[in-house]
């Protein structure tokens, strides 16, 4: 057959903009693989996407969202060979992943572990890759160092943690409900504390005084910053000498207000990252530390992926909500049926 069932942004906006439609199958060039997509999860550049703020990189379909998938390979081009069909796959993609079918190029697959079933394979791929270079790739975290993950009941966040804790750093976290705080604590969070929404700014005084308590006045040698705005702000003055404060998420804002007393004294690297707009040679080189670093390591079961819950593809709309509902505790998984 040479058409599949994806989703489908009709209008830009809310949920119910979201169809299912029967769309062309994608075909693949000498140098690329077809997979077929078994399940798939939602990131929030999706909910942008649909929303028609956070338009995909070229050459990927602007009205079929999806990141990020796991499935087998349906077919290989000529000049590929690391994969055959059958094989199970994950990986990251620009877009379009929320469909039965994607193309991809070989060196941006990596192989699922056998202990993971199609929807926790689904699960790690986005949230794993972009911790995993966040932390151990740029900002190089080393054993006996701290870390702070606001969101830390996000997707990322909950890898950020397993992930300092495989590299023998210590993590905490914030969130805004203690319910997340006591449910990461398992996973390895060492501890952490709620800051409460719309009254940010008048927590960090409370943070700023636990900090001084987790490091023992050390400060704070890594930041993974995944929620933006005045948590940035606020971050300054945790860190530690020479700390590197790595900045993913703008839920919060998009505006960073940096104090030069603070950034300079304690002559901070303060990097910020995105995986979707790198080059293919940037996402090749993310992928194979992914692959090397990290998939044995949830192969062994030292990591293991978060599922908050799973949707059928016909209930797009339903996991958006549940995405956007900020209750989530790990990834919202859909499964191409």
């Amino acid at each position: 057959m040479n058409t599949m069932q994806a989703v489908w942004i009709s209008t830009f906006g809310g949920p119910e903009g979201l169809e299912i439609r029967i769309v062309g199958k994608p075909t693949i060039n000498d140098d690329q693989v077809l997979v077929r997509v078994r399940a798939s999860s939602l990131n929030r550049a999706d909910l942008l996407q649909r929303q028609g703020k956070y338009p995909p990189p070229p050459g990927f379909p602007v009205e079929i969202p999806g990141m990020e998938f796991a499935g087998e390979v349906a077919a290989a081009g000529s000049s590929v060979r690391q994969w055959k069909p059958g094989q199970r796959v994950f990986g990251l993609i620009g877009g379009g992943a929320h469909a039965e079918y994607v193309v991809t190029y070989e060196h941006l697959l990596a192989e699922i572990p056998a202990n993971l079933d199609w929807t926790e394979a689904a699960a790690v791929p986005e949230v794993f890759i972009t911790a995993h270079d966040a932390l151990w790739t740029q900002a190089n975290l080393r054993p006996g160092e701290t870390v702070l993950i606001p969101a830390v009941g996000s997707g990322v966040g909950l890898a950020a943690v397993q992930l300092a804790r495989a590299m023998q750093a210590v993590p905490y976290g914030t969130s805004r409900t203690a319910d997340k705080i006591e449910r990461a604590k398992p996973l390895g969070l060492e501890d952490g504390l709620v800051v409460r929404e719309n009254a940010v700014r008048d927590n960090f005084e409370e943070l700023q005084a636990e900090a001084e308590k987790w490091t023992a006045g050390k400060g704070i040698n890594v930041l993974l910053d995944l929620v933006g705005g005045p948590y940035v702000k606020a971050a300054q003055k945790l860190m530690a000498h020479k700390g590197r404060m790595i900045l993913v998420g703008t839920v919060a804002g998009g505006s960073y207000e940096l104090e030069a007393r603070y950034v300079m004294s304690k002559r901070l690297n303060i990097r910020g990252t995105v995986l979707r707009s790198r080059s293919l040679n940037e996402k090749t080189a993310a992928t194979r530390l992914f692959a090397a670093e990290v998939v044995p390591l949830l192969a062994h079961g030292v990591l293991r992926p978060n599922v908050d819950s799973v949707f059928p593809m016909a209930e797009i709309s339903q996991a958006h909500q549940r995405l956007e509902s900020n209750e989530t505790f790990g990834k919202v998984v859909v499964v191409m049926e």
